[in-house]
């Protein structure tokens, strides 16, 4: 079994994450029971807070001390992800999330698009709370984020999806708040500025390797160890950048795979798909993409003035690749 991540090692021994927790479920308390309820429903659910653990790691680099203002931060950047999935899950139809009923599934669209909205409104406030920088930093985030979102939705289905196209629909969509993470815990750290860059630079390495290795496992583990089902991506029209390696390979495999694709795919038609992408070099191609974000990762927390954090931060990005296991490797 791969070690734990670094980053969690580092955090093992403090409260911090504890703090970030209670300050998450805090933060979406309202006067109405039924709307706590819903805002807290994938709080509730769990999940690694991978975010969060980013920012407490980059305010780390300066010092040991975890503020209230950093634990916040933290707190507003995962709102953002949630507030994130509360709206995918709608795009997608999606009845699971984190292996529970998504809010949409449950309560419907509409609630669910407004409970999105109610977790982004809170993060704003939040960041609103830590200065015009940050506040101005989140909201730009949040754009980013959509324009990934758009991005990918304008390639939905579409066989001639790019390389470049994907790298940079989820530069947006996902490698963005997790630049975010780490540039927040530096900014309230009040962190020298070149410090800031390199957590940003790290955040986005990080972030791009997480997306690469998040694709990879949609396409190969199962149900029960994604929360969610198999192949979410390909049923959706996402073609990630395992599908697109293979696409672009040429041969029979790409010729089978393409007669499969732009359209829905279920049962005996989603297997096969699958097992045409697995059983090529799309997989390792991909995973040693992620592996040269991870190093470029490791090389950025390098250059990082040496600390039990930045020790942490330099190995984190091949962890989670390791935990891919020699199936895709």
């Amino acid at each position: 079994m791969p070690p734990p991540s670094p980053l969690l090692t580092l955090l093992a021994h403090g409260d911090e994450l504890e703090r970030v927790e209670t300050a998450l479920r805090a933060s979406v308390e309202t006067d109405d029971a039924d709307l706590t309820e819903i805002a807290s429903h994938l709080i509730r659910a769990g999940g690694k807070r991978l975010r969060p653990v980013c920012t407490l790691v980059a305010a780390r680099t300066a010092g040991n001390e975890v503020t209230d203002a950093v634990v916040m931060g933290g707190v507003a950047v995962e709102l953002v992800h949630l507030g994130s999935l509360y709206h995918d899950d709608v795009i997608d139809e999606a009845e699971t999330r984190r292996g529970i009923e998504s809010v949409n599934a449950r309560w419907g669209n509409l609630t669910a698009i407004l409970a999105g909205d109610i977790l982004l409104g809170r993060a704003s406030e939040i960041a609103a709370s830590l200065g015009t920088e940050v506040a101005g930093l989140l909201a730009r985030t949040i754009v980013r984020l959509c324009q990934g979102e758009v991005a990918q939705l304008r390639d939905t289905f579409s066989v001639a999806r790019t390389e470049a196209s994907y790298l940079r629909s989820i530069e947006g969509k996902t490698a963005s708040l997790f630049s975010t993470a780490c540039r927040i815990g530096g900014l309230v750290m009040e962190t020298a500025r070149d410090q800031v860059e390199t957590l940003t630079g790290w955040g986005t390495a990080f972030g791009m390797a997480f997306q690469i290795y998040d694709d990879i496992l949609d396409l190969t583990a199962s149900e029960a160890e994604l929360g969610k089902p198999a192949g979410h991506d390909l049923i959706e029209g996402v073609y990630t950048l395992p599908v697109i390696r293979t696409l672009a390979a040429g041969g029979s495999a790409a010729a089978e795979l393409e007669d499969l694709l732009a359209r829905p795919l279920e049962g005996a038609e989603l297997e096969k798909a699958l097992a045409i992408v697995r059983s090529g070099p799309a997989v390792p191609s991909a995973l040693a993409t992620a592996r040269d974000y991870a190093e470029q990762a490791r090389e950025l927390a390098g250059s990082l003035p040496p600390s039990e954090a930045s020790l942490a931060l330099g190995p984190a990005a091949h962890a989670l690749l390791d935990t891919l296991g020699t199936e895709a490797a």
